[in-house]
């Protein structure tokens, strides 16, 4: 029998409901949520993401600046400029669509927005939160997640959870999220020995490696959930479609319950960005 979808897509549009009245009742009493988005560089997928957000952002009501940088800008540019974005009232979130060009120190970046406008969640002081359990801001993809398992009532406690990917932006704050509700997790790298042992152990399995059909169905416990983070395009040649790092097809028959690709994680991920704005703003505005 055939896992049952987890359809990020549908649940996305659920929030994104709740979303508005939330900015609505913020823009009555002049806070309406802001998010800044800082561009540099022509990168063509970056383009595509923040375009995405500026159009989430519109979708709902909140506010969207666009801040667009080339290739060569100098770093104190931008840092100039998130220090003017961090005084501004009227932002409440503020994120640097990444991967930069070369001459950038990310960390540095990263580092230079204010925590309480970090609505990415990978400043140092929400990720010390977050490892605390106190977080502040979730990163996006990872809040996402653990949303779609609530959505579905699928607890984490006491459950065995294994994550391929140790990335600062899904694996490790994804396996702080779920060790905070309580799972027992692996993370898993490239570097890991026999790693069908791990994974055919996980009642949760979460794949955010970047490997197109990496995850196969004799790598999967019978009745896991499998979560699939990665998006991968496929070669022209074989139709150029986009994929996951899950191979859907034969896990599909293996899993209880499994995300596609696309319409899986991806929409969850702009949707709480979404939720993380909007929230800064009522903070701000003491709601």
């Amino acid at each position: 029998m055939s896992a049952a979808i987890l359809d990020g897509k549908a649940l996305a549009e659920e929030l994104r409901t709740t979303f508005k009245t939330r900015v609505e009742a913020l823009t009555a009493l002049g806070h309406r949520p802001g998010l800044a988005v800082i561009l540099v560089g022509e990168d063509p997928a970056s383009q595509v993401y923040v375009r995405n957000k500026v159009n989430s952002c519109e979708s709902v009501g909140v506010f969207s600046q666009k801040i667009s940088y080339g290739a060569d800008v100098a770093p104190a540019v931008v840092l100039g400029k998130i220090a003017e974005l961090n005084a501004d009232p009227n932002i409440h979130g503020i994120l640097v669509q990444l991967p930069l060009p070369r001459q950038f120190d990310e960390k540095t970046i990263l580092e230079a927005i204010a925590p309480e406008k970090d609505v990415d969640g990978f400043h140092a002081a929400n990720v010390g939160a977050l490892a605390q359990g106190i977080p502040c801001f979730i990163p996006c993809t990872p809040y996402g997640v653990m949303k779609m398992l609530a959505a579905h009532n699928i607890d984490p406690t006491g459950k065995e959870a294994v994550i391929i990917g140790r990335s600062n932006i899904v694996g490790k704050p994804m396996a702080l999220l779920l060790i905070n509700a309580g799972a027992t997790v692996t993370v898993c790298n490239s570097k890991t020995r026999n790693l069908a042992e791990h994974t055919r152990r996980a009642d949760i399995l979460i794949a955010a490696l970047g490997k197109p059909r990496f995850v196969t169905a004799a790598m999967v416990k019978p009745g896991a959930v499998v979560i699939d983070v990665g998006i991968n395009r496929l070669p022209l040649e074989t139709g150029g479609k986009l994929c996951g790092d899950v191979d859907f097809e034969t896990v599909k028959e293996v899993a209880s319950l499994i995300t596609p690709v696309p319409g899986g994680v991806g929409p969850m991920t702009i949707t709480m960005l979404l939720a993380n704005t909007i929230e800064s703003a009522e903070r701000k505005s003491k709601l």
